[in-house]
């Protein structure tokens, strides 16, 4: 079977979805597929091969400015064309809702080709990061003033932010969201929980569930004890604003309170890390706060035995791979209550459920986890037990029906949008020259080169110098 994904994200950019996408196409290879991924350009680090029988197809991208990682892809309707015409897939895998996500679903309804989408990322809770303030990085410069002047800071901002008690931005995202997927012939949910939430978001398309999986070769842990006085939390993620991390901070700076000897380490990086870091020296815990930065996923199996609890105030997870991890090592966990994570945080089970962004709740939890050895080893077997049933190869067998099933609508009817058609007479989207490749004119010697002329990149990154 020829499957032809398309996402918004993907390596060398570490992330679940990334991982997900890595881990199934490499691992349904071994079975006979082959895999074409359409993925953005990131410069430094793309390649175009993973081994045998996966080619990955790069398309130009820019950034957005409130968050440099998000990669807006330029169109190229052309390339696409080559793509499909070329590789003639059975199957297409949408994985993100972003303009890729876009693109593909409207070349799949112009060639008719059957069409599956997975429900990464909850997008409606990204909605932040296409505020005016952030898009402006007025949030930053309201931080560098404060420095000098103590009139202004980013809770100014957040004031105006919160006046938004009908949040047009997410409703809209939402919409946005559900009518790619409506367009699938399937959509997939990492969890039983968001499957259920789906629903209630209106999607119409039938919705089953194939978790991301986990190597528990790999992440594969032993039943803990607690037996110390000095107990090490652990967080570890993409370090982002909807990942409520600051929640994290604050709930542990009153663990502090009650156990003066605890530490959190935060694995990861990402745009809150400078607030965060504030934030834990404003709070007077600096000291028992670890920011490691990023670690690489081959190695975090190694990390995670070295800690005695996870933790966590995120409200976005469809699954939480990092939580799946966590558990399968053994560790207890304390989250909150929001869409997937009482998947994999059972109440009172595992570990502990707080509700969201409840600060004083969700350090009670954990210093209750902490200071119960009988207890917290009942958690540790409870962890590796309902990780368990997450295997990678019993995710990829059921992918695998999922695939054969939708492969089969051989009879889907080819669909003209306004959008194909607008797509369809737009050329590529031209590669931007580099500065040293740019002409000069040697008959002007007083004109500057262009490698000499103030590079407008340099302004999008103002917010990084002293």
């Amino acid at each position: 079977m020829k499957v032809l994904y398309f996402t918004d994200t993907f390596l060398p950019k570490i992330d679940g979805v990334a991982i997900s996408i890595r881990n199934f196409s490499e691992l349904l290879v071994q079975r006979g597929h082959e895999f074409v991924i359409c993925a953005p350009s990131y410069g430094e680090g793309d390649f175009d091969r993973m081994g045998e029988g996966i080619q990955v197809e790069r398309f130009q991208s820019g950034y957005l400015p409130s968050y440099p990682d998000i990669k807006v892809v330029m169109p190229s309707p052309q390339k696409i064309k080559r793509i499909i015409r070329e590789f003639k897939p059975d199957l297409v895998h949408i994985h993100t809702p972003g303009l890729l996500g876009q693109y593909g679903v409207n070349a799949t309804e112009k060639y008719g080709i059957p069409t599956i989408g997975t429900y990464h990322t909850l997008m409606s809770e990204q909605d932040m990061y296409v505020s005016f303030y952030r898009l402006l990085k007025l949030d930053k410069l309201f931080s560098r003033v404060n420095k000098f002047e103590k009139k202004l800071t980013p809770k100014d901002l957040l004031k105006v932010e919160k006046l938004e008690k009908f949040n047009i931005r997410k409703k809209i995202i939402l919409k946005i969201c559900n009518n790619l997927y409506d367009r699938c012939d399937l959509v997939i949910s990492p969890s039983h929980l968001l499957k259920k939430q789906l629903h209630e978001f209106g999607i119409k398309k039938p919705v089953t569930v194939v978790s991301n999986g986990m190597d528990l070769q790999r992440f594969k842990g032993e039943i803990k004890t607690l037996n110390t006085d000095s107990p090490k939390l652990l967080h570890v993620g993409r370090i982002s604003y909807e990942k409520n991390c600051d929640i994290v901070i604050k709930a542990f700076s009153k663990v502090l309170e009650r156990i003066p000897k605890a530490t959190l380490t935060i694995i990861g990086e990402g745009p809150a890390i400078p607030s965060l870091k504030k934030l834990a020296e404003s709070l007077n815990i600096a000291n028992n706060v670890i920011f490691t930065g990023f670690i690489p996923n081959t190695e975090l199996h190694n990390h995670y035995p070295n800690y005695d609890a996870f933790i966590t105030a995120s409200t976005m997870e469809t699954q939480g791979l990092v939580i799946l991890e966590s558990i399968a090592c053994g560790l207890p966990a304390v989250g909150v209550s929001s869409y997937a994570i009482p998947e994999l945080i059972h109440h009172k089970k595992n570990g502990f459920i707080a509700k969201p962004f409840a600060v004083e709740e969700l350090a009670d939890w954990t210093v209750k986890l902490l200071q119960d050895p009988d207890q917290y080893k009942k958690f540790s077997e409870e962890s590796i037990k309902i990780a368990s049933g997450h295997e990678m190869e019993k995710c990829v067998d059921l992918m695998e029906e999922v695939y054969k099933t939708i492969a089969s609508l051989t009879d889907k009817s080819k669909k003209t949008t306004i959008m194909n058609l607008m797509l369809s007479m737009m050329p590529d989207f031209p590669e931007f020259p580099k500065f040293d490749q740019l002409p000069t004119f040697p008959e002007f010697p007083d004109l500057p080169k262009f490698g000499e002329m103030p590079d407008w990149r340099k302004l999008a990154n103002w917010d990084k110098k002293d």
